[in-house]
């Protein structure tokens, strides 16, 4: 899959998951730039930035994925699009904002994500091309008795060939 839309190389609108997340989208696609970048993140990003430190902003997802209880959102402050970017000392303050607001929520348990490189290479499951992680707690009370939550990367092989579209997972 490709983000074809020569308009806004920054978003994938074919990942977006929400109604509510599409009509942003579809404003930042008009605009053309990265909705990441400190000088846009706040004419899209609603929540507040709970902490900024020298590489990253740190503020809860806007548009949470379902069956979480908690959801943070780590911002880095550079428009990069590649883990190779990423200055070394930013993975320690990355781990380190992480670990405080976990601390704060009294988060139990869950997992980091961090989806890199363009979606022109399989897509890798990011509707915004700018280097940002995912720390978030399942809400394990709410799965079913055999589901397990999960983060994806990427899409099936057969997504969007030969006019057959699968629908991306929530999660």
């Amino acid at each position: 899959m490709t983000n074809k839309d020569p308009k806004n190389r920054f978003i994938n609108m074919d990942l977006i998951r929400r109604e509510d997340q599409k009509m942003v989208m579809e404003e930042i696609k008009k605009q053309g730039h990265c909705p990441f970048c400190r000088e846009n993140l706040d004419k899209y990003h609603k929540n507040p930035i709970l902490k900024e430190g020298k590489f990253w902003l740190l503020t809860e997802n806007q548009w949470p994925y379902e069956k979480v209880k908690h959801q943070l959102l780590a911002i880095y402050k550079t428009h990069i699009e590649h883990l190779e970017e990423i200055d070394p000392e930013a993975g320690k303050e990355l781990i380190e904002l992480f670990a405080e607001e976990s601390k704060k929520r009294n988060v139990e348990g869950g997992g980091i994500a961090m989806r890199f490189g363009s979606s022109e290479h399989g897509n890798y499951g990011s509707s915004v091309l700018h280097i940002h992680a995912h720390l978030i707690e399942p809400d394990l009370e709410n799965l079913e008795e055999t589901e397990a939550w999960r983060f994806k990367f990427g899409q099936p092989k057969n997504y969007r060939k030969g006019g057959v579209e699968t629908k991306p997972q929530d999660n």
